[in-house]
């Protein structure tokens, strides 16, 4: 059995650079522990799978450990490959996923997802997570992941988390961020209870950050940066209790897997 592949970098413009995401289109669904070890083969942050249905497309994503009820990069790099390489000439893609319908839309080679809103509540600051960082937070929130805030973009640049820590917290990522200096705010995201230490970009880390920040700056159109090493930009909205997250996409390769 042979099935394509494609490896995307999403949330940039640029190659090597932004989030890779492998892309493994389907006729119908595999078995989930076969999916988990195609995952886990490619060793990326998310492996994407979708499959054609009667009003759209469905889709599931895979980290090299575990299913995850929703993933920004590996959705935007979806989408890139389905407007781009699959002869679909429509400028938007309805899909179901474990967590309910995502729209996306295109338009001059921007992406953009349009995904629920996952606003964060605050909590007590916990000692491990300031201990795995290495820095004390301002404040620490919570909603699926944990976000902690901090003072400038400088500071986010310099954590150096330690990971075994990182992973016995009760959360499944731990999203650090802070004003940014030449955008509206900056944020770096670690989940390596998930097999991930350092995610390069990460559009649902975005679901809790986009409402956080468009509350603390009285504005719902936003510019930010995700400071990975590889680095991803994206351009965000607040929209009742949606979020939109924009990017661009390169595609890297694309091939099969022999089965």
């Amino acid at each position: 059995m042979n099935m394509p592949i494609y490896q995307v970098d999403a949330f940039t413009n640029k190659l090597f650079g932004g989030n890779p995401a492998a892309v493994c289109p389907l006729e119908k669904w595999l078995d989930a522990e076969l999916m988990q070890k195609i995952a886990a083969e490619n060793n990326l942050s998310e492996t994407a799978f979708f499959v054609k249905g009667d009003k759209g497309f469905e889709l599931r994503w895979f980290t090299p450990k575990v299913e995850v009820d929703l993933c920004g990069h590996g959705t935007l790099a979806t989408a890139h490959v389905i407007f781009n390489h699959l002869d679909y000439d429509e400028k938007q893609i309805t899909f179901s996923s474990a967590s309910g319908e995502l729209r996306v839309t295109t338009e001059d080679g921007l992406i953009t997802l349009d995904f629920p809103s996952t606003p964060p509540s605050p909590v007590e600051i916990v000692p491990e997570l300031t201990q795995g960082l290495g820095l004390e937070p301002k404040e620490l929130h919570k909603s699926r992941d944990y976000l902690a805030l901090f003072e400038t973009e400088d500071d986010i640049l310099s954590i150096k988390p330690d990971f075994d820590i990182l992973g016995k917290l009760n959360s499944l990522g731990i999203i650090i961020t802070a004003p940014g200096g030449n955008s509206d705010f900056v944020s770096r995201f670690f989940a390596p209870a998930a097999g991930i230490n350092e995610d390069p970009v990460t559009g649902s880390a975005h679901t809790t950050l986009i409402p956080f920040w468009a509350g603390r700056l009285n504005k719902n159109t936003l510019h930010a940066f995700q400071l990975s090493e590889r680095r991803g930009e994206l351009f965000c909205e607040l929209s009742s209790d949606r979020v939109k997250i924009g990017g661009y996409a390169v595609t890297f390769f694309k091939g099969e897997i022999v089965l």
